[in-house]
């Protein structure tokens, strides 16, 4: 089981949990279990640009990418980018 932390953008869309506890064996899986993974991933099944994933706090850029195992591992967090000018 691993708590999958949504930005509080997108919790609004999932009647307002931020939260969840979902056994996953990859980040996707647990990212597809979400109630708001059509938010999370462009028409071609890729996850939308301006999102980073961390899992334990590592970017899993780092560690595998969407891939990644998740034995172990306790929370995945989803973070919305800020940008602007």
């Amino acid at each position: 089981m691993v708590r999958v932390v949504v930005p509080s953008v997108l919790a609004t869309q999932a009647e307002g949990r931020a939260r969840f506890d979902i056994e996953a064996e990859t980040v996707m899986d647990a990212l597809r279990a979400l109630p708001v993974s059509d938010l999370l991933f462009n028409e071609r099944g890729e996850l939308r640009q301006h999102l980073n994933v961390y899992v334990d706090g590592t970017d899993v850029r780092d560690s595998g990418g969407l891939a990644c195992p998740l034995a172990g591992a306790h929370e995945v967090r989803v973070v919305a980018m800020v940008s602007g000018g």
